[in-house]
């Protein structure tokens, strides 16, 4: 016995992070599609569709799925879905959407909405949907614009030149008037794209399930599988008659779904990935941006629900749950990048494409390009801390972002001042003021811990006075760290709120903003002066790597063609798959999931939150219960993909992904379809709820085309 036990230490402590034995490094090879699955439309794979799947998509057929498909506002993909403009997209996509149009008295994310007719479907302000209509390729006319610059920053600025040239042309072209023009890097400078959109902005809200469905299980469940979630949503398009849009560009609803082993396809737009990135790159992210991100998302998310234990606010919980989704994402992240067998495998991916490098004589003279690149890289990492801590981006406080725009302002050229004067001005009052305070003393704490004691910056911290301030203001038992102490010293001695302050210091001008006393003000010329010689440091370094990721992309695009898909630029794309279930926890993850699932998740966490279900699911008809709810498969995907369709080879929607599984977090920098899984609502799910719960007929008959 003492032997077997040995041995499942032995074995435990052998394996790698996600599981892996043991191996050797040097021996590990790239799998054939470590950069991802995630295709253009631009120059789709059709020959490799035809030899995988035995299925060869014509033109016709790429260019229907293409129009179908949106882009919904700038955070999420989203369909079409029936030929009276209706459009499908993830409740998470829309939740905020649906929410700003509530009436008093109403409250969607706990009762749900479902409008009984076009007259109940209500618009959304501001909301709108792109259609990807038009697509050219600029790639040479980019490419030779960029070869007039002499330096880095005068080719990145001729590559920005040239694609505003591009687009004021192509605004006046036939066919192109009146699109949204957008200019599309592929391969990071590989290959550019010019991409026409219509944009559609009379967005109505049809229906939304209560945020317990939306999303049920929670954080708990976010990013895992087997998962129970309703996770959609459907608006509707109208046209320029006020009456809803007529397509001929859709995808029908299938209720029956996928089974599995059948090849499917997602289409939507994936953010970003990182994949062609170098192994110095990865190690960037490794080491620096990801555990300092970790670190402050964390707190922040700590302080908000510490705070919404009595606010009750639903703006904070959404503020709560994007950032828990984040550091759940960026965790899994950072994990894959310490697992050292998926480190392995990207370093074995570069390993062979430099080889093929050295081993063309045309392309050999550029094999130095690594080494370059890990010496730039070191010089944007040594510039972090001050460029991520110091910026005003909302993490630090109000106060402080407040009053280091003014800083900002106030040593701007002319023309970018100008545009800094209207949101100073505009200015109305910060959020609470127990948020200030807590925000305001971390942002203190890092700075302190991440800066270290002998920057400028911390040293003007510790040189103030907190003994007199602390015994001035609070009784001898008040129980502060030095941070919080910090936060109420210039939180209480500071003006940047007072709305008469700000006016006059606006009237005056620049100087007197740089000669105030006022001590936030004072705080921020140090801040601000080593922010902004940190991002000009940045910005010549950053514009160094682009150039240098150019030229490998360059190299890349030479040795691979598009047998390897670009990265995510939050463009359109179609990455196959198929529907699989997998190997974990020592069992098997079924294809799919059904609402007995669902029930049994409820009454066995005792209805307790987030398992918790609204009244008129607690009793479901029997008919609902062995229906299908969620799904999975080997598509490869990304943040932006929520609310892209999942469809089979004839163009109908069998799926809705909404997530991923533990295993896809690595996703940004390797793709493995060993592990990696896409979490769809299943189709058959979504009309199930609607029928039996929502009771919503109408709906149903639309999406199956029988109205």
């Amino acid at each position: 016995m003492k032997r077997i036990y040995a041995l499942l230490l032995f074995i435990s402590l052998s394996l790698g992070v996600w599981g892996q034995s043991p191996f050797n490094a040097d021996t590990v090879k790239a799998g054939r599609f470590d950069n991802g699955k995630m295709w253009t439309f631009d120059f789709p794979p059709v020959d490799y569709f035809q030899q995988t799947y035995g299925f060869k998509p014509t033109q016709q057929w790429l260019d229907d799925v293409r129009m179908s498909a949106l882009r919904f506002a700038s955070w999420c993909s989203a369909s079409f879905v029936s030929p009276d403009g209706l459009v499908m997209t993830n409740h998470h996509c829309a939740r905020e959407s649906g929410t700003s149009v509530q009436r008093p008295g109403e409250d969607f994310n706990n009762n749900g909405f479902v409008a009984a007719s076009y007259d109940e479907e209500r618009k959304v302000p501001d909301l709108y949907v792109d259609q990807l209509v038009k697509m050219e390729d600029i790639t040479t006319r980019v490419q030779k614009a960029m070869e007039k610059g002499t330096t880095d920053e005068e080719k990145v600025k001729a590559r920005t030149d040239e694609f505003a040239a591009i687009r004021k042309e192509y605004a006046e072209k036939d066919g192109w008037k009146g699109l949204q023009l957008q200019t599309i890097t592929f391969y990071w400078g590989g290959k550019y794209s010019l991409y026409g959109f219509k944009r559609y902005n009379d967005v109505r809200l049809v229906a939304m399930p209560e945020l317990a469905l939306g999303f049920f299980g929670g954080d708990y469940d976010n990013f895992t599988y087997p998962r129970y979630c309703l996770d959609f949503s459907f608006f509707r398009v109208y046209g320029d008659d006020g009456k809803p849009l007529k397509t001929n560009h859709y995808f029908k609803f299938n209720p029956k779904g996928a089974q599995e082993g059948e090849p499917v396809f997602v289409i939507g737009n994936p953010g970003s990935t990182n994949r062609q990135g170098t192994v110095a790159i990865l190690d960037y992210f490794k080491t620096t941006p990801w555990p300092t991100t970790l670190k402050r998302f964390g707190a922040r998310s700590k302080i908000l629900q510490e705070y919404n234990k009595t606010a009750k606010s639903d703006s904070i919980l959404n503020e709560i749950f994007g950032l828990e989704n984040t550091l759940k994402a960026i965790g899994g992240m950072k994990k894959g990048l310490e697992d050292p067998y998926i480190f392995a495998r990207r370093a074995a991916f570069e390993r062979e494409f430099k080889a093929a490098v050295d081993k063309n004589p045309k392309l050999k003279p550029q094999a130095g390009i690594w080494d370059e690149i890990k010496a730039t890289q070191g010089e944007i990492q040594k510039n972090y801390y001050e460029a991520a801590l110091l910026a005003p981006v909302g993490l630090n406080s109000d106060a402080y972002d407040q009053a280091n725009l003014f800083y900002g302002y106030a040593t701007a050229e002319p023309q970018r001042a100008e545009q800094m004067k209207q949101p100073l001005t505009d200015f109305k009052k910060p959020g609470p003021m127990e948020l200030e305070k807590k925000y305001l003393a971390q942002h203190f704490r890092e700075s302190m811990e991440l800066l270290g004691p002998n920057h400028p910056y911390t040293q003007a911290l510790n040189a103030v006075d907190l003994k007199k301030f602390s015994a001035k203001e609070f009784p001898k038992n008040m129980n502060m760290d030095k941070h919080e102490l910090l936060a109420e010293y210039f939180l209480k001695n500071s003006k940047v709120f007072d709305a008469k302050f700000r006016a006059e210091l606006m009237e005056k001008g620049p100087q007197a903003i740089l000669e105030s006393n006022d001590p936030l003000l004072t705080l921020a010329r140090i801040s601000g002066k080593h922010y902004k010689e940190a991002a000009a440091r940045n910005q010549a370094n950053n514009a160094r790597l682009a150039t240098l990721r150019s030229k490998l992309a360059l190299l890349l695009f030479e040795v691979y063609g598009t047998s390897i898909p670009p990265d995510a630029t939050f463009s359109l794309r179609i990455a196959d798959g198929v529907v699989k279930g997998y190997d974990y926890n020592g069992t098997r993850a079924p294809y799919k999931t059904t609402f007995y699932g669902l029930y049994d998740r409820y009454y066995s966490f005792d209805k307790n939150y987030p398992w918790d279900l609204p009244a008129k699911w607690q009793n479901p008809p029997a008919e609902l219960l062995d229906k299908p709810v969620n799904f999975v498969s080997t598509n490869d995907i990304i943040g932006g993909n929520s609310g892209s369709p999942m469809i089979n080879q004839n163009k109908e929607v069998v799926g809705l992904i909404f997530d991923g599984n533990m295993e896809s977090l690595p996703g940004n920098y390797i793709f493995m379809p060993e592990t990696n899984r896409t979490v769809s609502v299943h189709a058959g799910g979504i009309v199930a709820g609607l029928k039996y719960i929502y009771k919503s007929d109408r709906l149903v008959n639309e999406l199956l085309g029988s109205k």
